[in-house]
């Protein structure tokens, strides 16, 4: 039987470990970073960086969804967006990534969201195919903007040495 529930800081160790089974699925492994720690400083604090939910068949964890709210300017109301959606492989074809994107719909649809969005690895095949069933799109003329590592932190810097000149 599936229970969808909210995550709490007890989870925080289970959640970095489908975080990092994830990335493992996604072969970017090596690109995780996150810990325990950050995850409870991040997530489990008064006005928290993001949510979760957890997703648990016969009492076994089977899969997770981290999103958090944005805005739009176009829409002028906010947006959910989903960060990470997980189904563990013993889970899969059980309905459960629909019944976490449904509940965050909900979620979504409570907070007067417009909508969600999300993104998807173009290799995806699976997965895309199960968001069009849906009747979510694809947009395919936006490409998603990556900004990190020492350019971002060696422009972020120059805004510093200048304080408030520029």
């Amino acid at each position: 039987m599936l229970v969808i529930r909210e995550a709490t800081a007890r989870d925080a160790p289970t959640l970095t470990a489908m975080i990092r089974e994830l990335a493992e699925f996604e072969h970017e492994l090596d690109q995780v970073d996150i810990t325990d720690e950050d995850l409870l400083r991040d997530g489990f604090r008064s006005n928290p960086c993001f949510r979760a939910l957890i997703a648990d068949w016969d009492g076994q964890t089977a899969a997770y969804a981290l999103y958090f709210f944005t805005y739009s300017t176009w829409a002028g109301r906010p947006s959910l967006f989903v960060e990470d959606l997980f189904v563990r492989p013993d889970f899969r074809r059980r309905g459960i990534g629909k019944a976490l994107l449904r509940r965050m719909a909900a979620i979504a649809n409570e907070h007067n969201c417009y909508g969600m969005r999300w993104e998807v690895l173009n290799w995806n095949t699976p997965a895309i195919d199960f968001y069009r069933s849906l009747g979510a799109k694809l947009q395919i003329e936006w490409f998603p903007v990556l900004f990190m590592g020492d350019r971002f932190l060696t422009f972020a810097r120059e805004d510093d040495q200048r304080g408030s000149q520029g």
